[in-house]
């Protein structure tokens, strides 16, 4: 059925409505990219939001109208010439969003016990410090970064191999991808002969991923650390929600449209076939493709009828593990931090062994001396003022954390109180901000008498903002088991429902989000979008689109994008 809209501010004046070509579950980086591309390309598409902002992890919040935080994106590359700016460059948003570089000399700084290693961009200058650090582990060193490098070069030729590839044709273009990709770091570092300490380096940036050295696969870290090396690392301007704002532009100067306040509750199938979706409250909506970035395990064990899923496939998803979630401490502090921190992030590692840390995750217990990631927007991204009052600062800290109830101090009793008021809850949580908070003044000083903001998101919070299982924003672990071909692809076996996100082949973070959007797109449209980009072409009406310039606001743009008349007329109906 067609939608009815009213004229809600914050949306385009006047809102796309059906009937529509395709509806697109969940408005994170991956979801608005895929129905950006769509909407460039001709598709009238619905993106439909259960929380009231768009864009997912990309998202920043205010507290108290003047401190502004990111709750997913930190840091980035191939914002040039990689894979990013392609992204960009495709729906004629390269040039519309500014990118500050972070330190070439040391983006990422890793505290150990006893030394510090800060990472440089490129990879001859890494490898040098690496070698310079660890001088006797030179020619160890040397063979490892390099089959990082191979790799990637031969998957910039040859591709991730898919259902279609001919696997003899492949080994001839990528020998090293699949001699090496999808085993795990730990035997790499063993061929290579590594010591404990200079694993402990190279898998510093580890918590991109959060997952184990004996579980990763080569192929993942050697993407990772390949994407800073290529370009270096770059920051938002004006934070992450700048990305979904502009993608959001590209939807609707294209036709289409992005509502908030409109929570999916069932993804409708008819004979094999996807229909559309309907609403809490009621609403339906038709369409001939639905694409769900929601979380896997929703989307297949809630979303859907299990009579209509392939027989065994929901005991397949339910058996999926879930990457390791995070919690994060966000700082509002009065004085200037560039005073004490460089524009790097540091890693504070309180031990060698990467594997110990998750055993404390594994058991669903904390980790009492857990490692800490500490980021800053202000020391980031300096010269925009919507930060923080005049004179402060924002820092954010990080770890990753057990996901069990139990360990969160949580009764899930339905019959008890919500979580977030439960005493043993509020317990644990500001149990693991101080030690967080403990961890970063080991860094940077004195930060508690400076403290005017200090608030705690945990893998409970990222569950109910996002309707993600175990609260990870990483989707199912990338390991080695669950790696490439292993994950799920963008086509379902249901006809005309597909997937993106973050437990798709294109993995999680901005760049396997956006990348996947692209990806899903092209499957929906029959085409390798991609590769049309890489041949210069720009889809849709680029000089049409409006975000940015002054006085504009990414999240007031991302904001209030409900239908109020549809859900005036479920409230009616209820």
């Amino acid at each position: 059925m067609s939608i009815e809209n009213g004229s809600d501010e914050g949306t385009t004046p006047s809102p796309a409505t059906g009937p529509w070509d395709a509806i697109v579950v969940g408005s994170g980086l991956s979801g608005l990219t895929a129905a950006a591309y769509l909407a460039a390309n001709g598709q009238k598409v619905l993106v439909l939001e259960r929380y009231d902002v768009a864009g997912g992890c990309s998202q920043t919040f205010r507290r108290k109208g003047e401190w502004q935080f990111d709750v997913g994106l930190h840091y980035i590359g191939g914002v040039k010439t990689g894979a990013i700016a392609g992204v960009l460059e495709g729906i004629g948003l390269l040039d519309r969003i500014e990118f500050v570089e972070m330190d070439p000399d040391g983006f990422d700084t890793f505290i150990f016990p006893d030394f510090e290693f800060r990472v440089p961009k490129g990879w001859d200058a890494y490898t040098e410090r690496l070698v310079e650090t660890f001088p006797e582990e030179a020619d160890g060193l040397r063979k490892c970064t390099g089959i990082f490098q191979e790799i990637m070069a031969e998957l910039r030729v040859a591709g991730i191999p898919n259902r279609d590839s001919d696997l003899e044709q492949y080994l001839a273009k990528a020998p090293t991808v699949v001699s090496w990709g999808m085993r795990s770091l730990t035997e790499l570092f063993d061929d290579c002969g590594l010591s404990e300490k200079s694993r402990a380096v190279l898998t510093g940036h580890a918590g991109d991923y959060a997952t184990p050295p004996s579980r990763t696969p080569v192929t993942l870290h050697a993407g990772l650390v390949d994407h800073y090396m290529q370009e270096g690392a770059f920051y938002v301007r004006g934070g992450g929600q700048v990305l979904a704002a502009h993608l959001i532009d590209v939807i609707h100067t294209n036709g289409g449209r992005v509502r908030t306040h409109a929570e999916v509750t069932s993804i409708e199938v008819e004979e094999g076939v996807a229909t559309g979706v309907t609403l809490e409250g009621g609403e339906q909506i038709a369409a001939p493709v639905v694409i769900s970035t929601a979380d896997l395990k929703r989307t297949f064990l809630d979303l859907l009828d299990p009579a209509v899923l392939p027989e065994g496939l929901a005991e397949i998803v339910d058996g999926y593990r879930m990457a390791t979630p995070l919690v994060c401490v966000y700082l509002g502090l009065d004085f200037d931090l560039n005073e004490r921190m460089p524009n790097t992030n540091y890693w504070l590692h309180p031990r060698y062994d990467d594997e110990r840390s998750y055993e404390y995750v594994s058991a669903g217990e904390f980790d009492p001396d857990p490692p800490v990631y500490i980021t800053s927007a202000t020391v980031k991204d300096p010269e925009w003022t919507g930060h923080t009052p005049p004179g402060c600062s924002t820092v954010e800290l990080m770890t990753w954390t057990t996901p069990a109830l139990e360990a969160w101090g949580v009764d899930s009793d339905e019959t008890a109180p919500r979580y977030s008021r439960q005493e043993g809850y509020r317990a644990a949580k500001d149990n693991i901000t101080e030690l967080l908070i403990d961890g970063a003044e080991k860094v940077l000083g004195d930060l508690r008498s400076h403290i005017v903001w200090k608030e705690a998101a945990t893998p409970m919070t990222q569950t109910r903002y996002t309707g993600s299982s175990e609260g990870s924003c990483y989707g199912i672990e990338l390991a080695t088991d669950q790696f490439g071909p292993l994950r799920p692809d963008y086509r379902t076996e249901i006809e005309g429902l597909y997937l993106s996100g973050v437990s798709t082949r294109s993995g999680h973070g901005i760049v396997g989000a956006m990348t996947g959007g692209v990806e899903v797109a092209s499957a929906v449209l029959g085409r390798n979008l991609r590769a049309e980009v890489k041949d210069g072409a720009v889809f849709g009406d680029s000089g049409a689109l409006t975000a940015g310039g002054e006085g504009w606001d990414a999240l007031e743009a991302c904001r209030r994008l409900q239908d109020k008349s549809a859900r005036k007329k479920a409230a009616l109906a209820g």
